[in-house]
């Protein structure tokens, strides 16, 4: 039997190097797409050719219009169908049933991105269980989901379809890409339970490498440092509620500019589009020999002797 390693540079279909997109033809899913970074995520797929992005959010409406966001990326990447689909990431049920959907509309699972992070509390003090099991379900149960039944959809191969930017699956081939935080490895940046539900992201990495041995799926985590998502620190006080329960990663502005010019190797705060590209990195062959690696997007300060802030 040949190595999936080896197959992988055999197939035209899977090669990074294709003139028409190192993405071409792949079937991706995105959580968190409501989101700066998994709308960016979004955006760096279709710039690389995927057929189809499943853009999944929180919204329950589904006689909402279309956001402006679809219709931009139309324009720009009209073969690439954005589907906006409303999720829970903490249902079981709706995970199968996008598994499902997908497969018996394009044959195909490629690329599973877990990118609905939730910050939760700031302090301990205000901490309470309920928010930790919110927690945990956006920053680690969401991408357990992910790891125990988006495999055996990956696995299967399909043949060329008739829709636009299709490409034949011709082997098992799969990457699942948690986006997380540099929470993930050290505490301090947020509170409690963003830390602890952020090492529980990456335990799930570490742990699917074994789970996935011969199936040609990888899993990796992304772990972003200051990455400004438009959060502002005015008002915080009167609307840390909306923070906690709203938003992925911490305020780029917890710092200031002349902070993080002294704290961040690079001298300031990373963009989504900064965190996307490396989900793009990691969804293509260009990351065939990588799996169950944390790669940091932190411009450096984890490197620096990283400053606990106070909130």
């Amino acid at each position: 039997m040949s190595d999936p390693m080896t197959m992988q540079e055999e197939s035209d279909h899977f090669s990074p190097y294709r003139a028409d997109g190192k993405l071409y033809g792949f079937v991706c899913v995105v959580t968190g797409a409501n989101m700066p970074v998994g709308s960016a995520i979004v955006t760096e797929l279709a710039a690389h050719g995927a057929a189809c992005i499943y853009a999944c959010t929180t919204a329950t409406n589904s006689d909402e219009p279309p956001s402006p966001y679809s219709s931009l990326l139309a324009n720009l990447y009209p073969n690439t169908k954005v589907i906006e689909y409303p999720y829970s990431i903490s249902s079981e049920q709706d995970t199968l049933v996008l598994i499902d959907e997908a497969l018996n509309a394009w044959g195909r699972i490629d690329v599973w991105v877990c990118s609905s992070g939730l910050l939760g509390p700031p302090s301990i003090d205000m901490t309470t269980p309920a928010d930790l099991q919110r927690c945990f379900e956006a920053n680690s149960l969401a991408p357990f989901f992910a790891l125990k039944y988006a495999p055996p959809a990956m696995q299967k191969t399909s043949p060329k379809g008739s829709y636009p930017n299709a490409a034949p699956k011709d082997q098992a081939y799969g990457s699942i890409i948690i986006v997380t935080s540099t929470a993930s490895t050290y505490g301090g940046c947020w509170g409690p339970c963003y830390t602890m539900s952020s090492h529980a992201a990456l335990g799930v990495v570490r742990a699917g490498v074994a789970v996935l041995k011969g199936t040609g799926v990888r899993i990796n985590a992304i772990s972003p440092g200051q990455i400004d998502v438009g959060v502002s620190l005015n008002g915080l006080d009167t609307d840390m509620k909306g923070v906690m329960n709203n938003t992925q990663l911490p305020p780029a502005a917890l710092q200031s500019p002349a902070a993080q010019k002294q704290n961040i190797g690079l001298e300031r705060a990373g963009r989504p589009a900064e965190v996307a590209r490396v989900a793009g990195f990691l969804a293509s062959g260009f990351s065939s020999y990588i799996t169950g690696s944390n790669m940091v997007v932190d411009g450096g300060a984890s490197v620096m002797c990283p400053l606990m802030v106070p909130i």
